[in-house]
């Protein structure tokens, strides 16, 4: 089960747009970066958007929690000292959204900071409050983000050990994990702990069939070990086809 990334995929449209786009390419699903420019946006932004996935028919199965300014390096603001009130806030937001739009993975990355006690209980209090709608929370090891603590999978198991909630679980990137230097190949042994599945190829975060991964023999052994959630398709488009999917 692919979903499309409406943050990497179809950004030749306006946000709104890429909802029917990514239906009218054959995807049934979409997954999407916090896609406000504020931790609390407006409510007419809100129901815009919110609109814009139900009239296109498909279904949001990942919403990023606010994340800063990411085009400014910011990866998140768990970890960020004096911002705790703000994160709360979109904590709150953010479920909202997932719970009237049937999104029950929410992604919570960590942030340029060292982990600190407050870091752990932030990603508590999200942790229960995505609780109270079904949801997960899941940890992504990131590439490309020097300042960015959590690179592997087992840094992300160290802090969804220390968090201690049971709906706290592991994205894998194969991209950035792979860039990282982790190994792909034990990643199957944690299946359990794995919340969501992203896929690009490297080198160059391009489709599958671009680079050198071999993505759907992992995806193979994930689905032999259990793992049964969606694989979000998020990748900068190179060939501008989908035909990738009919070899997975």
């Amino acid at each position: 089960m692919f979903d499309a990334n409406l943050s990497m995929l179809f950004t030749e449209l306006p946000l709104l747009e890429r909802p029917a786009a990514a239906c009218a390419a054959g995807f049934d699903a979409v997954e999407i970066w916090w896609p406000f420019a504020d931790a609390v946006p407006e409510t007419r932004e809100i129901d815009a958007f919110e609109a814009a996935v139900r009239d296109a028919g498909v279904r949001l199965v990942g919403l990023n929690f606010f994340g800063g300014d990411l085009p400014a390096g910011d990866r998140g603001v768990a970890s960020w000292p004096g911002r705790e009130t703000e994160f709360r806030t979109n904590v709150e937001v953010t479920a909202a959204i997932a719970s009237r739009l049937g999104c029950r993975t929410l992604n919570l990355l960590h942030g340029n900071f060292e982990t600190t006690p407050q870091t752990v209980s932030n990603y508590r209090f999200a942790a229960d409050v995505a609780a109270e709608i079904g949801a997960q929370i899941v940890v992504e090891p990131l590439s490309g983000a020097p300042k960015y603590p959590i690179k592997t999978a087992r840094q992300a198991f160290d802090l969804i050990d220390e968090v201690g909630r049971g709906n706290v679980k592991l994205l894998a990137d194969l991209y950035h994990l792979a860039t990282n230097g982790d190994d792909l190949d034990t990643l199957a042994d944690h299946a359990g702990r794995i919340g969501h599945v992203q896929i690009a190829d490297a080198p160059g975060r391009g489709e599958p069939g671009t680079g050198e991964l071999d993505l759907f023999g992992h995806l193979a052994k994930l689905r032999a070990n259990g793992y049964s959630g969606f694989v979000g398709a998020e990748y900068k488009p190179v060939t501008h086809s989908f035909a990738w999917r009919d070899n997975a």
